[in-house]
């Protein structure tokens, strides 16, 4: 699919935020607001656990099965000027 992820940047772990880079070549942000991390979400607000993320079947994944829907994050990007904001 066009929004399947191929590449990953961690561009600043101390301020969770990542550059997606999609198979259609669209590329952009995530950022990832305090707010985001909670439920089994919610060590991910350490930056060394934040720092685990990596691509698992064209998805940005951490451990324990942790994933994001590539599909909201191409659209978020495509909408938003190259940023999308995780809240």
């Amino acid at each position: 699919m066009y929004w399947d992820i191929k590449k990953i940047e961690i561009i600043d772990k101390e301020n969770y935020t990542l550059k997606v880079f999609f198979a259609d070549g669209l590329n952009g942000l995530v950022k990832f607001e305090p707010s985001f991390f909670r439920g089994v979400f919610a060590h991910l607000i350490n930056p060394d656990e934040f720092d685990k993320a990596t691509i698992f079947d064209n998805v940005v994944t951490w451990p324990g099965h942790l994933d994001l829907a590539p599909d909201a994050m191409w659209e978020g990007i495509k909408d938003n000027n190259g940023i999308h904001i995780l809240k």
